[in-house]
């Protein structure tokens, strides 16, 4: 069974090497991702964040350095949700694009809201890449 998928793209006039290397730093995370993340620290080798869901754990899976953004995050109750995302070149700059799946159960509206959510995170990426 597939899922319905949604790609949600912005372009960053910035190279491929420092949006990936920006945004594929965890540390960055609630500085751009407020869909996931309002603060994050590191426990051990796990990188926690407290999210709306509760505290939930993040994995860049990469390689970061290839514009592989694709993360991991691993819910209150355990379930892994991978999230892919990544820094494409485009022209002289960057193309980010999230791949957002509407998984079971999940409503219309949920499913929107997050495609939204998801838009404004990648546009806030943008604003502090291209200060």
């Amino acid at each position: 069974m597939t899922w319905r998928a949604r790609h949600v793209s912005q372009p960053i006039e910035r190279d491929t090497a420092a949006v990936a290397a920006f945004a594929g730093d965890p540390r960055n995370l609630p500085l751009w991702a407020a869909g996931l993340s309002a603060g994050i620290r590191l426990e051990g080798q796990r990188w926690l964040t407290d999210s709306p869901m509760g505290v939930v754990e993040v994995a860049f899976v990469g390689p970061v350095e290839h514009g592989v953004l694709d993360h991991d995050v691993v819910m209150p109750d355990g379930t892994r949700v991978h999230n892919p995302l990544r820094v494409l070149r485009n022209g002289d700059g960057s193309e980010v694009v999230f791949t957002l799946f509407q998984r079971p159960g999940m409503s219309e509206a949920d499913f929107e809201h997050d495609a939204e959510m998801v838009r404004t995170d990648l546009a806030r990426l943008r604003e502090l890449l291209e200060r």
